[in-house]
């Protein structure tokens, strides 16, 4: 750990990062933050290239399906060729299907647990080579607090979760020795399009304004009634790959306004 703090939380510059799911959300203010903090940075998403660059060269894009089983070796060739290497790995990419297990589809389980818990294994899988063969790596894994308790409905998103969570302890010790650290962040409700049209939905179906339906879902489970940001966890990943955050590794940070503190 560097005596000078400025040091400590000097920007990244030079690093090469991929962030998965990350043309919203999310994955869009991480990838964001990463690359105010000095990154280059691979994104990518399911659907065709959206043109997005900057005018330095340090974002490109990828187009990868994850529930595919080669995809995840094939996304960090394309990072590797793109930018040489990989130091930051951000899984980030999801998917979700509400219903109860008694009719929860076959389907919908394989493809949620193959976005959320194989295709992140999968990806550190590609990663690692590449980050042992220059002495420093970062692994952030977005999970949720449904990694960290249970809600009804969200069987196989609340089962990915917690696997993804053993997932992030048993590469930390097997990296704990390597410059290599691999943590999870649990967010709570986020302000994204995806949980703002859930909003216009308790709305529309309850004659509330849109005000007043936030608060009714922030109320049943975020006792801080109050959503986080993907610029906020953007920052969060930030911090993580830092050197100040060196010796954090196997852990997870609820960003949740106290929904798991109940």
């Amino acid at each position: 750990m560097p005596d000078d703090i400025a040091e400590a939380w000097a920007p990244l510059h030079g690093r090469v990062a991929l962030v998965t799911g990350s043309t919203r959300g999310i994955g869009r203010g991480i990838a964001d933050a990463l690359l105010q903090a000095g990154c280059r940075v691979m994104t990518n998403g399911r659907g065709p290239d959206d043109g997005t660059r900057d005018s330095a060269g340090h974002v490109a894009y990828a187009q990868a399906d994850l529930r595919e089983p080669a995809a995840a070796a094939e996304l960090v060739a394309a990072c590797r060729s793109r930018f040489g290497g990989l130091d930051i790995l951000v899984n980030n990419a999801g998917v979700q299907h509400v219903a109860p297990i008694a009719v929860f589809p076959d389907a919908c389980w394989d493809e949620i647990i193959q976005v959320h818990l194989s295709a992140a294994f999968r990806l550190v899988r590609a990663a690692l080579p590449l980050m042992r063969a220059r002495g420093f790596g970062r692994i952030v894994n977005i999970a949720s607090v449904h990694g960290l308790v249970a809600s009804e409905n969200k069987s196989a998103y609340v089962a990915a979760k917690h696997g993804l969570l053993g997932l992030t302890k048993a590469v930390a010790l097997e990296t704990a020795a390597e410059g290599i650290t691999c943590n999870a962040i649990c967010p709570g409700w986020v302000r994204t399009d995806l949980v703002q049209g859930q909003v216009a939905r308790i709305a529309a179906g309850s004659g509330l304004s849109m005000a007043a339906a936030e608060e009714e879902l922030l109320r049943a489970k975020q006792p801080m009634r109050r959503f986080s940001t993907p610029e906020a966890i953007g920052a969060l990943v930030v911090f993580l790959c830092s050197e100040a955050a060196a010796t954090m590794t196997g852990g997870s940070v609820a960003m949740d306004g106290a929904w798991t503190s109940v």
